[in-house]
């Protein structure tokens, strides 16, 4: 799913709510297979006699249907197996305790079957739509891509696990300033809304600071003071302090990007048919831990020829892993798509990902594939600050 495509409405029931309620056994097959095992049990109950009366096992049944099946296939089949249960100890005879026992036991554990079933898809509900508010929460903080600026075309995608508790902290953003086009992509430490809110806090200081300061160097001081004040506020009300790992990009039009990078993957640049990651020497700690160094944070600069395509990601690229363990090769896969465009080597890579996975990831995906902007198309894209209107706003954060 590319970033254009995340601000969709959701219509109707949620689809992973949809999932949870939605059979996974068809009736046929399921109500079907329950006339066998009865005529089964049923046949090798009247050859055992009464020295092994076979049918009482029936009362299993429903427990193990309401384990995969709906509430209305889990009530159908108790009320089945009650019936043929109930009947067939009815016919057996005996003492009149003896068959109280034996039909209340049995309603009995056809009424726990489907009160299991009941609670089995409430709760996975309650965790789907849980989910599923914590992913669209996320979808929301971030920019909906491509984004033309006056310096690059940004193209991305955002693929999220929407797992339970496995919600991740993948962030990215691209500003336009006074002092070019500045660009963020991170992943914050942990898993959850808490790191949602950790990435949040980040991506906020980065959308002011970018525009305020006039050095890359300052926006990253800006970003570290919100993750400790984040994580002091974390550490009052009881949660995990957070890191976050960040690479901050500047272009100002010419042939180099400068860069700093607080401990994030370096990017890899696509050019003249060849891929190759970029050698960012000045490699920092994450954000949030600037006090375990002794050393400030650098910015450092290289090529970004035109034509040229820059590619920036997080972890889950190349932690991704295939059915043996074998991680994702992404530096002998990216020289396949050397020659492609922007959301062409995006797509490609993604599709790549998900075959080479087998559709298993344990982490989210972000991935941004930077060009520079054409000279002679360069426009503003709508709600984008540039000019003068990017200098005002400087000039009021700087008076804040």
């Amino acid at each position: 799913m590319t970033i254009g495509d995340h601000r969709a409405a959701v219509v109707g029931t949620d689809p992973g709510e949809a999932a949870v309620s939605a059979p996974r056994v068809g009736d046929a097959m399921l109500f079907g297979g329950l006339l066998l095992l009865t005529a089964v049990i049923v046949l090798l109950d009247v050859r055992t006699g009464e020295d092994l009366q076979v049918v009482p096992l029936l009362v299993v049944v429903p427990a193990l249907v309401s384990v995969f099946g709906t509430v209305r296939q889990t009530g159908y089949t108790a009320a089945w197996i009650m019936a043929v249960v109930v009947t067939s100890r009815l016919v057996s005879g005996g003492t009149f305790w003896d068959v109280a026992v034996g039909v209340g036991f049995t309603v009995l554990a056809c009424v726990l079957g489907v009160g299991s079933c009941l609670l089995r898809i409430r709760h996975a509900t309650e965790i789907a739509r849980l989910r599923s508010a914590a992913v669209a929460l996320q979808r929301q903080i971030l920019r909906p891509l491509p984004v033309l600026t006056d310096q690059v075309v940004a193209h991305g995608v955002y693929a999220p696990i929407e797992e339970d508790r496995l919600v991740g902290g993948d962030i990215y953003e691209v500003v336009e300033s006074p002092y070019g086009t500045r660009v963020i992509i991170g992943d914050v430490q942990g898993k959850g809304i808490a790191a949602i809110g950790a990435g949040f806090a980040a991506l906020g200081a980065f959308r002011e600071a970018a525009i305020r300061e006039p050095t890359l160097t300052g926006v990253v001081d800006a970003l570290e003071d919100a993750v400790a004040r984040h994580n002091t506020f974390s550490a009052q009300t009881g949660e995990v302090e957070r890191f976050v790992t960040a690479l901050v990009l500047g272009f100002e039009g010419e042939d180099r990007v400068e860069a700093v990078n607080c401990g994030h993957l370096p990017p890899h640049l696509l050019h003249d048919g060849g891929a190759a990651a970029v050698p960012l020497r000045l490699t920092s700690v994450p954000l949030g831990m600037v006090e375990f160094s002794s050393e400030a944070r650098g910015a450092e600069q290289f090529d970004f020829p035109a034509g040229a395509t820059l590619l920036a990601f997080t972890d889950g690229v190349t932690e991704a892993r295939d059915a043996s363990g074998a991680f994702y090769p992404l530096d002998t896969r990216l020289g396949r798509w050397a020659g492609y465009g922007p959301s062409e080597v995006l797509d490609a890579l993604h599709a790549d990902l998900e075959a080479f996975s087998g559709g298993v990831r344990r982490d989210d995906i972000a991935m941004l594939a930077l060009r520079k902007a054409p000279t002679g198309n360069r426009r503003r894209q709508s709600g984008a600050m540039s000019g003068q209107g990017a200098r005002r706003a400087a000039q009021t954060f700087s008076e804040w």
